[in-house]
């Protein structure tokens, strides 16, 4: 069904806030133009006109939104964990990110990612892709054909990096940036452009404030990552010595959210003070990885805190320091990893509820991407509807544990349609 405004009947749920699940059995949601109309008990007669998707028994939801993603880090999912991040970034993925150097190796590589994230319960995605424009065009390229909405950024880096993805100079990377922006402008209807310095210890001051400027000059959003691990933090210590903190160092930039300045800062482990406050004051949005968390044993995100004091938080996938692309399983990740600290580290925190991680991984990192992850009125009309048959018994349960289920049992299998912006892609 390709039409821009249709109706779909099922069991319908949203979040409004972290806490509040609105639960809408055998209700009709109407899409118009590609936007929410809203839900309704019974369909109004203004809309008794439309075509209408009779998916009676199924659950229809937002579709999800992965905040961070590593596109050339797909082929490496599950490799090297027994490794702490920097080891690991040297070991495995700079190597693996040379290769996107060949346009040939980087379209079957990025083919793969796509279609495993098309094929999946996410709608719109963050990626970071590698140095190399020519293959940063082809991911976007593909996540255009794909359907999906997609964020992607060229990856800024001019030292502590393998010469082989090393740009020769800040004048150079920043160049090669404003080429890639120019080459692409025009050229989409739903992927966009993200500035992407990759992180502070692979940027030096003097391409900081040439991103900075570009930024400026054609308004881009930012992403990157902050406070992941100790021996990073420690690291970023050492380069940025008149830095407050790690956040500090993109903040004197003018990196670091700010109403002309969307950011991304994915991980914040260890973001707490002013760091944590800065965030807040710069309505930066945190993209919690609690996979690649635990994987690369960094620590577990107080997302509690973060969610308490109203902090700008979603979900992040951070394929491969994690091993799935489906949002569903950051949500159960977040969930898990929660329930740990709370265990561990901190009883002040109590753990996530699913309530809570649906939000996240909906509504919460949906707005970043603007008026996404709710069925309100004037949302952008991205859905999924999933047959959970196969693993909840009919009629035995209560539309929110039918919810929690999902987030917990289901894969691609149980996809029945999947929209973007009202077109249907699966």
């Amino acid at each position: 069904m390709q039409q821009a405004s249709f109706v779909i009947r099922g069991d319908i749920c949203y979040s409004e806030t972290p806490q509040s699940l609105r639960l809408c059995p055998d209700s009709w949601l109407v899409c118009l133009e590609g936007h929410s109309a809203g839900v309704f008990p019974a369909l109004p007669e203004q809309y008794a006109n439309l075509p209408v998707l009779d998916c009676s028994r199924c659950l229809v939801m937002p579709g999800l939104t992965d905040l961070h993603a590593h596109a050339p880090q797909y082929a490496l999912r599950g490799q090297g964990m027994d490794l702490e991040l920097l080891d690991w970034l040297n070991r495995y993925i700079f190597p693996e990110e040379s290769r996107y150097a060949s346009l040939d190796y980087a379209d079957q590589a990025y083919r793969r990612f796509v279609e495993d994230v098309r094929r999946g319960p996410n709608t719109r995605v963050c990626v970071f892709a590698t140095v190399h424009p020519e293959a940063t065009i082809r991911l976007m390229d593909l996540l255009e054909e794909s359907g999906l909405c997609a964020m992607v950024g060229k990856v800024n880096m001019d030292r502590n990096c393998p010469d082989t993805i090393r740009e020769a100079s800040a004048a150079a990377s920043a160049q090669g940036t404003r080429d890639w922006l120019e080459r692409i402008e025009g050229r989409y209807r739903r992927t966009r452009p993200i500035l992407t310095p990759r992180f502070i210890p692979s940027c030096t001051d003097e391409l900081m404030g040439e991103l900075g400027k570009i930024q400026r000059q054609y308004g881009l959003p930012v992403q990157s990552h902050l406070s992941e691990n100790r021996g990073e933090i420690a690291w970023v210590r050492e380069l940025c010595p008149g830095a407050k903190h790690y956040g500090d160092a993109y903040h004197a930039f003018g990196l670091f959210g700010g109403p002309a300045c969307p950011t991304i800062m994915a991980h914040c482990v260890y973001s707490e003070g002013e760091e944590a406050e800065l965030l807040k004051k710069q309505n930066v949005f945190i993209a919690h990885c609690p996979a690649s968390n635990a994987n690369l044993s960094s620590g577990i995100a107080p997302v509690r805190r973060f969610l308490q004091d109203g902090l700008r938080v979603g979900l992040g996938s951070d394929v491969a320091g994690g091993t799935h692309t489906s949002i569903f399983k950051a949500m159960a990740d977040a969930i898990q990893a929660s329930k740990l600290r709370w265990r561990l580290v901190d009883q002040s925190l109590a753990p996530l509820t699913v309530r809570e991680a649906f939000y996240l991984g909906t509504l919460g990192g949906g707005a970043f991407f603007g008026t996404v992850g709710s069925f309100a009125p004037g949302y952008e009309f991205d859905a999924l509807v999933i047959d959970d048959a196969r693993y909840t018994p009919q009629g035995r349960m209560e539309l929110e544990t039918r919810l929690e289920r999902t987030v917990y049992l289901s894969d691609e299998r149980d996809i029945r349609h999947k929209f973007v912006q009202g077109r249907k892609i699966v």
